[in-house]
């Protein structure tokens, strides 16, 4: 693996663990994400809504990781507890200083849509 792929891998074994400190230490003081309900450019931010949500997620069920360089991309199931079911996800992260510097998250958000009132 390379260290890009480490580092968002770490990050991602630290959510799934509900380790929030030690997912903040993967991610730069300043990212970007963009995602299908919201955006953050804090990661304090960004963080606090994935807490929010942590607890609908059952499992991922990792598909394929792709890395050029400090991109990296993972294809994954979602699987939740929710009648919205499981959904495929696309994340493409941005390593920079080896942390996460951005990220974007792409799905398909119609059965989620409920959940958020839009």
């Amino acid at each position: 693996m390379s260290n890009a792929t480490d580092t968002v891998m770490g990050f991602k074994k630290a959510m799934g663990k509900g380790d929030w400190k030690n997912a903040r230490g993967f991610l730069a003081d300043e990212i970007s994400f963009v995602g299908p309900f919201d955006s953050f450019s804090k990661p304090d931010d960004y963080l606090a809504a994935l807490q929010k949500l942590h607890h609908i997620v059952e499992r991922v069920e990792m598909k394929k990781t792709f890395t050029d360089g400090d991109d990296v991309c993972m294809l994954y199931d979602m699987v939740t507890n929710t009648p919205a079911g499981t959904a495929f996800v696309t994340e493409w992260y941005k390593v920079k200083g080896g942390k996460i510097s951005s990220i974007r998250a792409v799905f398909d958000a119609r059965p989620f849509a409920p959940m958020f009132n839009k």
